[in-house]
């Protein structure tokens, strides 16, 4: 909400790789630019990714794998299992209607949203608006506008267009019962690259595990970039990403707010005030 300030946490993430300006690629990762990148040992690696999956595990943010979108499918197969998770007659959150393959928002930008969720561990839902769905991360520490702060991302469920707008308490006994807010929303533009002389579309680049873009919401500006450094295609892993600001001039040094303190962008309201109106409760923590 304009005119008030938010507290950022001091705690920093721990680092996956070497702290450098910009979006460096993480331990394993292809340099999309075709130059080599950061290296790294492996049991960094393994305990970079054991710890994303830990924390993905707790916040009950379901399976990363089986989310990637085939050829042909449309944004009502790629909702299959968000639905099959959830009862709509007890929740609020939208079941999702027929939806577009293209973009949307005004001037046809698509859209994004960054929703604070307290469920079974507090973290934060970064989604990105591509071929008519939301794709998911949870990022449990939430993005930061420091370069040099790397934060883990655990790809969730695609999530229809219309949870863009979701604020409030779903239910005990459903999936990720827990208080949720919207923290962020707007606009965003994808940022091609090249990968053997060719222009990747935005979803060749997503497949690839590496995507670039530029915010334009309320609270966060400039570009960003969604690496991914453990799990893919036929991996048999669990997939992990990396999420990192890039080194422009809408950088800084505040991190990432408080999530107990941060005020919804939509009605102003804390979790613990959404709780309070919408019912439910809400359990504290540490």
């Amino acid at each position: 909400m304009a005119g008030r300030a938010e507290h950022t946490g001091n705690t920093p993430d721990p680092p996956a790789t070497p702290d450098t300006p910009g979006t460096p690629d993480p331990p394993g990762a292809p340099d999309p630019t075709g130059s080599p990148g950061p290296t790294g040992t492996r049991e960094a690696e393994d305990k970079a990714a054991t710890k994303a999956e830990a924390e993905a595990e707790a916040a009950d943010t379901g399976d990363a794998k089986g989310t990637k979108a085939t050829k042909g499918s449309t944004a009502a197969d790629r909702l299959t299992v968000y639905r099959g998770k959830r009862h709509f007659g007890r929740t609020r959150e939208p079941a999702g209607g027929p939806a577009a393959g293209g973009p949307g928002g005004a001037g046809g930008a698509p859209r994004f949203v960054v929703q604070i969720h307290d469920a079974s561990t507090l973290h934060f839902d970064f989604r990105l608006e591509v071929d008519g769905v939301l794709k998911s991360w949870s990022v449990p520490k939430g993005p930061s506008t420091d370069p040099h702060d790397k934060r883990l991302a655990m790809p969730t469920e695609d999530h229809p267009l219309e949870y863009r707008g979701f604020e409030g308490v779903i239910p005990d006994g459903e999936y990720g019962a827990g208080t949720v807010i919207v923290w962020d929303e707007g606009s965003y533009h994808p940022l091609s690259r090249k990968r053997k002389g060719r222009t990747r579309s935005f979803q060749e680049s997503l497949a690839d595990g590496h995507i670039a873009f530029r915010l334009d919401g309320s609270k966060l500006h400039g570009g960003y970039a969604l690496t991914r450094f453990r799990g893919g295609p036929d991996s048999g892993e669990r997939e992990s990403w990396l999420l990192v600001k890039e080194q422009d001039d809408r950088a800084g040094r505040r991190g990432t707010p408080d999530a107990r303190r941060a005020r919804s962008v939509l009605s102003g309201r804390t979790l613990r005030q959404v709780a309070a109106e919408e019912g439910g409760g809400h359990r504290e923590r540490g």
